[in-house]
C-alpha cells in the first residue's frame, strides 16, 4: 500500500527526525465526499444520512459537482474515508476516470469508493470494479436510506480495517528500522515512533493523544522523544512543556514508580536501564479489559529489549562520531558534515592546532590538559556558534566549518588573543590554523581535511601561531614529498644509494689525512637527487636511521679496504643525523660496525651538527662521552650556522670544529673572513683542531693556514669521488 490518507495535517503523526507518511486520525466524524452534478442528489444524500452514527462516529460531508472539482479537493485533502461518486457527469465515464486518477495519480488506496448512477447502462465492467478497488455500485433509485446506510457502513468498516493494518505495518516497520538502524544517528526517535504507532494499532485507537518520554542524557530531565496529534509540537522538549497537567503528572508518576498505570489515560512503563526508564502515555477513554492489559504487558516486555538494543547502538554510534571529553563531533562526523554542506555556496573549513599542547600534558598533567581543551572548546563555541560547526579532530586540533563570514583568519586569531581562565589560573594559549574553501567538486570531506592538514603543517613550520590559507602549491609540494619518499625507500631497498669520498688534507703539507663519506642518490633514469632534498625527508620520515646504519657500515668497509691497500692511519669522517644519533642503541650500533668491519676506532670520526645538542645537552654530552671512550673522535659539523655557545662546546667534549663553507668563501676577502677567524681562534682557545670545508682557491688555503686552521677539504684538493675513483686518486696522489 503506497499511501494512507489523513483528515487533517494538524492531526498527523509527527516526529522530530524527518517528515513521515501522513496517517489519519478520526475524532468524532467520518469524512465523506459526495460527487454529483445534480444539486438534488447532494441534498437527498445529506437528508437520508442525517444523524447517522457509524462505529461510534457521525458523518461529515464535503460536496463536489464535477469530477474535476472532486479531484482538486482530494488532491488538497487526502483525509476522506469514503467517496460517493456519480458515474456520468461531464462525460459518460467521468466517475470511472476519477476513480482511476484517485488510485493511480494520487496513490490513495485506502479511500473507499461507492459508484452511483441514474443510467444503469453505464455500469462498470467487473474487471474495472476489481482493478480500481470499487466497494459498491448502485443505481440512484436503489439507494434508499437503508441501502445507502448499509453501503456506507460496509465501506467505512473496510476503510477502518485497511487503516488499522497499515498503521500496524508502519509501526512494525519503524520498530524494525529503528532496531537495525546502526547507520542512523536518530534510531531512538524512529523506534519510539514505531512504538507509538504500533500502540494505536494494538488498541484500535486513532494516533491522537500519544506521547513517549525518556530521560535525556544531556540534562537528566525527562524529554518527549515521540508524540502524536496535539502533542507533536513538544517533541524533543522537556516534559514540563506539555500543557496538560494531568498528562504530565501521569508520566512523572509512571517514571517515578517504574510501573504501568491503567485507568482513564493509560501510562505504560518500559524498564530500559540505559535510559533510566521510558514511559508512554496513551490517551484512551475506555477502560481496558484484562485481555488488553495482558497484551500491553507482553508488548512492553518485548519492546523494552528493542529499546535497550537501540540505545546500545546509539551509544556505539556516539562513540564513533563524537568526542567523549568535549561532546563535540569527532573527525569521522566532521567529514560527514563537510560532505553534507559542500554543495552550499562558499563554505570554509579551518583546522586549529594548539601549539605545544603535548608539553602541557607532559610537564603538567592530563587533567590540566583537559581543562585547557574544555576552555578552548568553550570559547570556540562562543565565537563560532551554530550554524557554524566546531569539532575535535585530533588530540590538540579542532575543526571549524561555516561560511566565510563565520570562519576567517581574524576571528580565529581573535579567539586566542586573550588569555584563558582555568579555574582561577590565567594562561595564554597559542594556536596555529589553516583555512581551505570547501569545494563542491567530487573530492569529499576527507580530501578537504587532508588539504587543511597539509596547510597546517606548512603553517607550523613557517607561520607558527598564525592562520594561513591552503593553496594548491601546498598540496603539490606534499605530493612531491610523498613521491620522493616512496622513491627513496625503493632506491634504498634496491641499493641505488651509494657513497662518495672527498679527501681531507693537511693545509701546511698537502698530505692526505682522511676523507669524508658523503651519501648520494642516483635515480633509475640516471638523474642525481641533491642531498639537501632527500636527506631532510629521510630524517623526517624515520628512514634516516636504517640509511645511517648502512652509511656507517659502508664507510667502515671502505676504510678497511684503504688500510689493506697500505694507507695506514687514514681517517674516515662519517656524518650522523640528529635522528640517528638519538636512537637508544646508537653507541652499540657503532661498536658493532667497527667490530664487523675490523677497523680501528681511532681512524673513525663522527660528524655531528649543532642541532643534536639543542634541548638535550646532558644526554648528548653523555653519549659523546661514550663514543669518545670507545676511541672514536667527534667533530662538530657546519660550526657557526647553528646555536652553539662556548658553554655548549665545553660540555660536549668534542675534538674538532668544522668551518662551514659559507665562511670559507668569505675568508681572505677585504672586510670579510671574520667568522672564520673567530672559529679558528675559538678552537685554539679550547684546544680543538679545526678543518675548513669548501676550500676552492689557493688564496683561501693560505689564509686559513695563516689563521692556524690545520686541515681542509674542497675542490682545490679533490672532488667527491666514488670508491674506485677515490682509490685511483689515492694511488696517484700518495703512491
Amino acid at each position: 500500500m503506497s499511501r494512507v490518507p489523513a483528515s487533517d495535517d494538524d492531526d498527523a503523526l509527527s516526529f522530530s527526525d524527518e517528515q513521515v507518511e501522513v496517517i489519519p486520525r478520526f475524532t468524532d466524524a467520518w469524512p465523506i465526499l459526495v460527487v454529483d452534478d445534480e444539486e438534488d442528489i447532494h441534498e437527498a444524500t445529506e437528508l437520508a444520512l442525517r444523524d447517522v452514527v457509524i462505529e461510534g462516529r457521525r458523518l461529515v460531508f464535503t460536496h463536489a459537482y464535477s469530477a474535476r472539482q472532486a479531484f482538486e479537493i482530494l488532491a488538497a485533502d487526502p483525509g476522506f474515508a469514503v467517496a460517493l461518486l456519480d458515474v456520468v457527469m461531464e462525460s459518460d465515464d467521468a466517475g470511472l476516470q476519477l476513480t482511476r486518477r484517485i488510485r493511480e495519480e494520487l496513490g490513495y488506496q485506502a479511500i473507499r469508493v461507492i459508484l452511483r448512477t441514474g443510467q444503469p447502462g453505464y455500469a462498470p465492467e467487473i474487471e474495472t470494479i476489481r482493478a480500481y478497488d470499487i466497494n459498491d455500485y448502485r443505481t440512484k433509485s436503489e439507494l434508499t436510506r437503508t441501502r445507502l446506510y448499509t453501503s456506507l457502513i460496509v465501506a467505512i468498516r473496510s476503510y477502518r480495517q485497511i487503516w488499522q493494518l497499515e498503521l500496524g505495518r508502519r509501526g512494525l516497520e519503524l520498530i524494525v528500522s529503528g532496531s537495525t538502524g546502526l547507520g542512523k544517528l536518530r534510531a531512538m526517535s524512529r523506534f519510539a515512533e514505531g512504538v507509538v504507532t504500533q500502540l494505536c494499532a494494538l488498541l484500535d485507537i486513532p494516533p491522537e493523544g500519544l506521547i513517549c518520554v525518556a530521560y535525556s542524557p544531556r540534562d537528566g530531565l525527562p524529554r518527549v522523544i515521540a508524540a502524536a496529534g496535539r502533542y507533536r509540537d513538544v517533541i524533543q522538549c522537556p516534559l514540563e512543556d506539555v500543557s496538560d497537567a494531568r498528562v504530565r503528572a501521569l508520566l512523572q508518576r509512571c517514571l517515578a514508580i517504574r510501573a504501568h498505570l491503567f485507568g482513564v489515560g493509560t501510562c505504560l512503563y518500559f524498564d530500559v536501564s540505559e535510559a533510566h526508564g521510558i514511559a508512554a502515555y496513551v490517551g484512551i477513554s475506555r477502560e481496558l479489559d484484562p485481555l488488553d492489559r495482558n497484551l500491553l504487558e507482553v508488548f512492553c516486555a518485548n519492546v523494552t529489549v528493542g529499546f535497550e538494543n537501540v540505545l546500545l547502538h546509539q551509544r556505539l554510534l556516539d562513540t564513533a562520531y563524537y568526542d567523549p571529553l568535549l561532546r563535540l563531533p569527532n573527525r569521522n562526523r566532521l567529514i560527514q558534515l563537510i560532505d553534507e554542506r559542500r554543495e552550499q555556496d562558499e563554505m570554509m573549513l579551518a583546522l586549529v592546532d594548539l601549539d605545544d599542547f603535548a608539553e602541557i600534558n607532559a610537564v603538567l598533567d592530563h587533567r590540566y590538559g583537559d581543562q585547557v581543551l574544555r576552555a578552548v572548546a568553550a570559547r570556540l563555541g562562543q565565537v563560532f556558534g551554530p550554524p557554524a560547526i566546531v569539532a575535535r579532530v585530533t588530540a590538540d586540533a579542532f575543526g571549524l566549518v561555516g561560511t566565510p563570514d563565520q570562519i576567517s583568519r581574524g576571528r580565529i586569531e581573535e579567539v586566542f588573543a586573550l588569555p584563558f581562565d582555568l579555574e582561577g589560573e590565567v594562561i595564554r594559549i597559542s594556536a596555529t590554523a589553516s583555512l581551505v574553501q570547501v569545494s563542491p567538486q567530487p573530492a569529499g570531506g576527507a580530501d578537504m581535511l587532508k588539504d587543511a592538514s597539509i596547510a597546517l603543517k606548512q603553517a607550523k613550520l613557517l607561520n607558527r601561531g598564525r592562520a594561513v590559507w591552503f593553496s594548491a602549491d601546498h598540496s603539490l609540494a606534499a605530493q612531491e614529498r610523498i613521491r620522493m619518499l616512496t622513491s627513496l625507500r625503493a632506491a634504498f631497498s634496491a641499493e641505488r644509494l651509494f657513497l662518495v669520498f672527498q679527501p681531507q688534507v693537511e693545509l701546511a703539507t698537502g698530505r692526505v689525512v682522511g676523507a669524508e663519506a658523503l651519501l648520494r642518490w642516483k635515480t633509475e633514469d640516471g638523474e642525481f637527487v641533491p642531498p639537501d632534498r632527500f636527506i631532510p625527508l629521510a630524517e623526517q620520515s624515520g628512514l634516516m636511521v636504517p640509511i645511517g646504519e648502512w652509511v656507517l657500515h659502508s664507510a667502515c668497509r671502505q676504510l678497511k679496504r684503504l688500510d689493506d691497500l697500505g694507507y695506514a692511519g687514514f681517517r674516515m669522517a662519517i656524518n650522523v643525523s640528529q635522528t640517528q644519533f638519538r636512537e637508544p642503541d646508537f653507541v652499540a650500533m657503532v661498536g658493532r660496525a667497527l667490530h664487523e668491519c675490523q677497523v680501528a676506532a681511532g681512524q673513525v670520526e663522527l660528524e655531528l651538527t649543532e642541532s643534536v645538542a639543542i634541548g638535550h645537552i646532558d644526554a648528548t654530552a653523555a653519549k659523546i662521552g661514550d663514543i669518545r671512550s670507545m676511541g672514536l673522535s667527534v667533530a662538530l659539523d657546519d660550526f657557526g650556522t647553528g646555536y652553539s655557545s662556548l658553554n655548549v662546546l665545553k660540555q660536549l667534549n668534542i675534538e674538532r670544529l668544522k668551518i662551514d663553507r659559507a665562511f670559507v668563501q668569505e675568508a681572505g676577502q677585504p672586510g670579510d673572513g671574520g667568522i672564520a677567524d673567530l672559529v679558528v681562534a675559538l678552537g685554539r682557545q679550547l684546544d680543538l683542531r679545526t678543518i675548513a670545508e669548501g676550500v676552492e682557491t689557493d688564496e683561501q688555503r693560505r689564509y686559513l693556514q695563516e689563521l692556524g686552521c690545520q686541515d681542509g677539504q674542497g675542490y682545490l684538493f679533490g672532488r667527491p669521488m666514488p670508491s674506485e675513483a677515490f682509490e685511483a686518486w689515492m694511488a696517484e696522489r700518495c703512491g
